[in-house]
């Protein structure tokens, strides 16, 4: 399943305020969008630091987003299928469970588990079945919702915080690296803010969506600026894991 949150929505009305905003420019861009420029900057960094031939797993690909990242690797895509009926999902080299995986033990010298954990009934026993097929040592990069809007439903089960995933990975075979949360409570904010703008689109209440980006957009751009104050960062959108197989 990929990918709600990290691409641009496909279809329905409620949604079309979002696709708007990928096509701004880059800075404005990743400004509003600050998870998922998170999430595509982690991606980057995983991709330049493994080398030339290197075998990747996107578990939980959807349409295979990432695989433009790993063109010097050896990307596999693998999707249960499910997430959306308007994906296509064709172009990925396999279509399986994530608790039962259709490859060899140690296959694998990194994996990609980006905004699908939430979606798993069985969290830990995916996490399992990627630590068999990761060779030993192999990095894993999980990104996961916090706070978060039901999507995908009904197959949308968990949230996570960062002590949750650091005993689900601990648990699996897995040493956390890093756990960091992206943005804080005034990014937080700022989200839940432009999130409202859905709720003005569709039939008449067209109508009504200038006004309320008058109202909501301008306060959305200003919040994140206050985010330096937040050091805690207990209130976020989500988590970005960098762990690594035992």
């Amino acid at each position: 399943m990929r990918r709600a949150g990290v691409r641009a929505p496909r279809g329905g009305a409620r949604m079309r305020y979002t696709s708007i905003a990928y096509g701004l420019p880059r800075p404005l861009r990743r400004h509003i969008l600050h998870f998922e420029a998170e999430i595509e900057a982690a991606v980057e960094a995983l991709a330049r630091s493994l080398p030339s031939g290197a075998r990747v797993l996107d578990a939980g690909a959807g349409e295979g987003r990432y695989r433009s990242y790993f063109a010097r690797q050896r990307y596999t895509g693998v999707d249960l299928a499910i997430g959306d009926a308007a994906w296509d999902y064709s172009g990925l080299e396999a279509l399986a469970d994530l608790t039962a995986l259709p490859f060899r033990g140690g296959a694998f010298d990194a994996a990609l588990l980006v905004v699908t954990i939430e979606h798993l009934r069985e969290p830990a026993a995916a996490l399992a079945e990627l630590a068999r097929v990761l060779a030993p040592g192999a990095v894993l990069l999980v990104a996961a919702p916090h706070e978060w809007e039901v999507h995908q439903a009904p197959h949308d089960y968990f949230r996570y915080t960062r002590y949750g995933l650091a005993w689900l990975l601990e648990q699996s075979g897995f040493e956390a690296c890093q756990i960091r949360p992206a943005g804080g409570y005034f990014r937080l904010l700022a989200r839940r803010l432009l999130n409202g703008l859905q709720f003005f689109t569709g039939g008449l209440r067209w109508l009504f969506f200038v006004p309320a980006a008058i109202l909501l957009v301008p306060p959305a751009l200003l919040l994140p600026l206050l985010d330096p104050l937040d050091r805690d960062r207990n209130f976020t959108l989500g988590y970005i894991c960098t762990a690594r197989k035992r």
